[in-house]
């Protein structure tokens, strides 16, 4: 096990090092920070949008502290067990990532500039990689996953000093864009230690929409009239993550038979053919030569 774990760091690692060579440098553009609504009371709103982030973090401060955790621990939030000391951690992290958001992107959009870019990005990248470790720990390895860890918390903030310093966001992108790819696929294929594990592809559903509002900030202030801009819409969507996670840990528990969402898919289509079908009842008719008598 030990050599797979090698060999797949090693692949990982390999095939970072290609995608560095055969592509070229995204630099940070001076348009990232022009957005298309300039009304100063949006900013606020904005700034108020980003701060109820804070609201979403109270729970997570509501975790057992992790050195104190035991196997009889419960969170306050959801009642039930956490079956990994890992995990912990890792929600923890999150949750003070998602806390952290809420300040450094309200102090970057009270004067946008690269400077202050810095603290809007670092504690997001604090949230998204403590979210895959909590995913690596469920789905895959409780203590390969402890261990990522660290070591994704450091590559997400190596990958902000990379773009500070060298004014390249390819590092950056895959730590922000790899999770969302895989950990829907990791939620679908792979068996979860707990129930409602659909909150996470909801989660990852509404990131992705944040990303593409992101991107639409212009098309879509001009498609509402100068109503809303899609960066503002993307600040609402992003605030639906800790609020889908937060509901799925309220509402989860310890998964008795633990079935790939894949799989309960396949059963649950299975049964819906099988009300479709329509069962045909044959009968079989024989016949018999009746004589039949003339009148006279």
């Amino acid at each position: 096990m030990k050599k797979q774990t090698l060999l797949a760091w090693g692949v990982a690692i390999l095939c970072f090092v290609v995608l560095m060579i055969v592509t070229p440098a995204i630099h940070q553009s001076e348009a990232y920070h022009d957005f298309a609504d300039q009304r100063e009371f949006l900013v606020s709103i904005m700034i108020y949008e980003s701060l109820r982030y804070t609201k979403y973090t109270e729970c997570g401060f509501q975790f057992p502290i992790p050195c104190n955790w035991s196997p009889g621990a419960h969170t306050l939030l959801s009642q039930e067990l956490f079956l990994a000391e890992g995990e912990v951690w890792g929600w923890s992290i999150f949750f003070i990532g998602v806390a952290a958001v809420a300040i450094g992107s309200s102090y970057y959009h009270l004067k946008p500039n690269d400077a202050r870019l810095v603290w809007d990005r670092l504690p997001m990248t604090i949230a998204f990689t403590s979210i895959m470790a909590i995913f690596i720990i469920e789905r895959i390895n409780e203590q390969k996953g402890t261990v990522s860890i660290i070591l994704l918390l450091l590559a997400g903030v190596i990958s902000i000093l990379y773009w500070r310093f060298f004014d390249d966001l390819r590092p950056y992108a895959l730590i922000q864009f790899v999770p969302c790819i895989a950990i829907p696929l990791m939620a679908i294929l792979l068996p979860p230690m707990y129930t409602h594990s659909a909150y996470w592809l909801w989660a990852a559903g509404f990131y992705l929409l944040a990303k593409v509002e992101e991107a639409a900030d212009k098309p879509i202030y001009k498609w509402t009239h100068h109503i809303v801009s899609g960066h503002t819409l993307k600040h609402l969507c992003a605030a639906m993550v800790p609020v889908l996670l937060a509901l799925m840990l309220a509402k989860r528990s310890n998964e008795a038979e633990r079935q790939s969402l894949l799989e309960t898919w396949k059963v649950s289509w299975t049964r819906f053919r099988g009300k479709d079908e329509v069962k045909v009842e044959s009968y079989t008719c024989a016949y018999s030569d009746v004589p039949v008598e003339e009148s006279p």
